[in-house]
C-alpha cells in the first residue's frame, strides 16, 4: 500500500490557501482507495507553519498543531511517505515546496519546479513555445511607467498571475492606463498582446502514463465577439454569500469538442510542440485562441492538475474514458517509476 502525502495550502495568503483546499479536498474524496493508498495531508499556512490535519476542513486544520518547517520535515520522513501530490497553486508552492521534496528524494506527480517556474511566467513561456514553432500573438512586456507600442485592440495581463486575475481588453490607447495599472497591481511586469479576433477558444491537455504524451479531447468555451470576447477572473472563481471560494459553474459555458472537429488536429499539434518545448512531464494544459481562419494561437500554459473532479484535465480525461481514480493511479505509478 502506497503512503501518499497531499501537500496543500499556501505560505502566501488566504486566497491561495482557499484555492488549494477547494481542489485538494475534492481530490481526496475522488481518488480515495484504501486498498491501494494511505492518504496523509500536509497543509501550509501564510505564517509558514505546517499542519497535518486529519481532514481538509477549517476545523480540522485549526485543531492540528502548527509546526516549523524543520519539525514538518521530520514528520514527513517519519511517516515514510512514498509519493507526494502537489496541491499548491502559489509561486512558492509550485517551485520551492516541490524542490524540497526533490531534496528529500520523495517523488511527486507533476512537473518539476523549473518547469513550473517557466510556465508561471507568461513572457518566458510564450518565447519558448514561439521558438518551437507555435504561433503566439505579437507582444511586449512593460514595467510601471512604460508605454505600450502595440496598437489596440490588445489584451493586457500580469506576467505571473493565474485565473485571469488582472486581465483587461483594451480597445483604444486611452484604455491602456487603467489596464496597465490593474495588471501591475498583481505583478511588477505586464504583458501586452495583440488581440486575436475571436473564432473559438479551447484548452488542450496531455497526459503521459509511460508511453509518451497522449492528447485528450479539447474543451471549448462559449464566447461572443460582442459580449464575451475574452475570459475574465469572474468566469472562473467566485465567493458565495458565506465568503467560501468556489468554481463558477460551467453548465452551458463549455463543452468537449468532437475529435473529428477541424480545430482538433492543429491545436493538438501546436500543444504537443509546447509540451515538449517547456519540458513537461506527466501532464500539461494549454490555452489557445483560434482565429476565424482556424489558426490556433498560444495563450498560456497551466502545468498543474489537482485531480479534483472539477479540474479541466480530469474533465478531459473523463471524456476520453479515463475516470479520475484511474488517471490518478496511472500517473502515481508513472511518478514512482521515475
Amino acid at each position: 500500500m502506497l503512503r501518499v502525502l497531499h501537500l496543500a495550502g499556501s505560505p502566501v495568503d488566504e486566497f491561495f490557501c482557499d484555492l488549494s483546499r477547494l481542489y485538494a479536498a475534492d481530490c481526496l474524496e475522488a481518488t480515495a482507495d484504501p486498498a491501494r493508498f494511505t492518504f496523509h495531508v500536509a497543509y501550509v499556512t501564510p505564517d509558514g507553519r505546517w499542519r497535518f490535519p486529519s481532514r481538509l476542513t477549517p476545523e480540522a486544520i485549526g485543531a492540528a498543531p502548527a509546526l516549523t518547517a524543520g519539525q514538518a520535515i521530520r514528520t514527513v520522513t517519519g511517516l515514510g511517505i512514498d509519493l507526494m501530490v502537489p496541491q499548491m497553486f502559489c509561486r512558492p508552492g509550485m517551485t520551492h515546496y516541490r524542490a524540497l521534496f526533490d531534496l528529500l528524494q520523495i517523488p511527486y506527480v507533476g512537473n518539476p519546479p523549473d518547469v513550473m517556474a517557466l510556465g508561471a511566467d507568461k513572457a518566458r513561456t510564450r518565447a519558448v513555445v514561439a521558438d518551437a514553432g507555435v504561433a503566439v500573438p505579437d507582444g511586449e512586456v512593460l514595467r510601471a511607467g512604460e508605454r505600450p507600442a502595440l496598437a489596440p485592440p490588445a489584451v493586457v495581463k500580469p506576467v505571473d498571475a493565474d485565473n485571469s486575475v488582472g486581465v483587461s481588453l483594451v480597445h483604444d490607447r486611452a484604455g491602456y492606463a487603467e489596464a496597465l495599472a490593474q495588471a501591475h497591481r498583481h505583478g511588477e511586469r505586464a504583458l501586452v498582446e495583440t488581440f486575436v479576433p475571436l473564432g473559438r477558444e479551447v484548452r488542450c491537455a496531455f497526459v503521459d502514463t509511460g508511453d509518451g504524451p497522449v492528447c485528450l479531447p479539447l474543451e471549448e468555451y462559449r464566447m461572443d465577439a460582442a459580449d464575451k470576447p475574452i475570459r475574465l477572473a469572474a468566469d472562473k472563481l467566485a465567493r458565495d454569500d458565506r465568503g467560501d471560494l468556489g468554481l463558477v459553474a460551467k453548465d452551458s459555458r463549455s463543452w468537449i469538442v468532437d475529435l473529428g472537429d477541424p480545430v482538433t488536429a492543429p491545436v493538438h499539434e501546436a500543444a504537443l510542440r509546447a509540451y515538449r518545448a517547456l519540458g513537461c512531464r506527466h501532464y500539461g494544459l494549454f490555452d489557445f485562441r483560434v482565429d476565424p481562419g482556424n489558426r490556433p494561437w498560444f495563450v498560456e500554459a497551466g502545468l498543474y492538475c489537482s485531480f479534483a473532479r472539477t479540474s479541466v484535465v480530469v474533465t478531459m480525461a473523463e471524456a476520453a474514458g479515463i475516470p479520475v481514480d484511474e488517471l490518478f493511479t496511472s500517473l502515481a505509478t508513472r511518478a514512482l517509476d521515475g
